[in-house]
């Protein structure tokens, strides 16, 4: 029987082969016809208008809204995420409608009398997808409009590339501060710091740790997260969050907001701009 060859994908640091017609962890990234393609293009699972502080993001044009759109399907699997019914999800486990990169543009200045200031790409792990990603903020930004990326970073730098000379503002989880946190939620954490390095230096970055007790509730782990965040740039806001049951953790207790304010504290030594969630 002959042996069929499998074609690497690029995307994250999973670099998962596939076979032809065979998906990736992921959900998204599929080899047809030896090609790795996107098979959540335009397929979007989750729409609204959205405070921008819900993303979040603090320190860019606070008080505005912006059109949030999701797909399905991401490259970690945290077993305590709160969007798991569509980024755990492929394309035949959600319910999706399809629209185009010129649809989605034209309904976001649709809603610029709203408040709507662009797109927010969330929800999900957008850079799974990253074309339509891409196609899109062009798009949005030659209608004079802001393009936000919300991810987990874990994504290979050239991919990065891809979309980030149209990317105004970028939410990233940090998710701790230890490699084997990252292993154990199916991600990298030197491809996420690097991530961070290189987005900082062109767009606004905010970054977001959910704090989940016994695994990244440390005082010295957040000490030296917040040390290194400050030797990338000491204005990037860091959002310290409360943990609740969900998904695979649902048996869990949420975190004390005792904890998150303790880590808030220790994390301000080091950086200018520290915030709280769900407390």
């Amino acid at each position: 029987m002959e042996k069929r060859e499998g074609i690497r994908c690029q995307v994250c640091p999973r670099h998962c082969i596939l076979s032809e017609g065979q998906t990736g962890s992921c959900r998204v990234r599929r080899n047809i016809k030896g090609q790795i393609c996107c098979v959540n293009y335009g397929k979007l699972t989750a729409l609204m208008l959205d405070p921008i502080e819900k993303k979040p993001l603090r320190r860019f044009y606070p008080g505005s809204r912006i059109l949030s759109a999701g797909s399905f399907g991401c490259n970690m699997s945290c077993p305590f995420c709160q969007n798991h019914e569509i980024s755990m999800a492929g394309e035949k486990d959600c319910d999706f409608r399809e629209v185009t990169p010129r649809q989605l543009a034209d309904l976001a200045a649709d809603c610029a009398g709203q408040g709507n200031i662009g797109v927010a790409f969330t929800y999900n792990e957008p850079l799974a997808g990253y074309e339509f990603v891409r196609d899109t903020a062009r798009l949005i930004r030659k209608k004079g409009m802001k393009n936000v990326l919300v991810t987990n970073g874990c994504v290979e730098l050239p991919v990065l590339e891809e979309v980030l000379p149209y990317i105004d503002a970028m939410n990233i989880d940090l998710k701790g501060f230890r490699a084997e946190w990252y292993q154990k939620l199916g991600g990298n954490l030197q491809t996420v710091k690097a991530f961070i390095e290189r987005a900082a230096k062109s767009c606004h970055v905010e970054l977001t740790t959910l704090i989940v007790p016994r695994e990244n509730d440390s005082e010295e782990e957040m000490k030296e997260e917040a040390r290194w965040i400050a030797s990338v740039k000491e204005e990037i806001p860091l959002h310290v969050t409360r943990f609740f049951p969900r998904h695979r953790m649902a048996d869990q207790e949420p975190t004390r907001v005792k904890t998150v304010y303790r880590l808030r504290d220790a994390a301000a030594a080091y950086l200018r701009y520290v915030y709280t969630g769900n407390c």
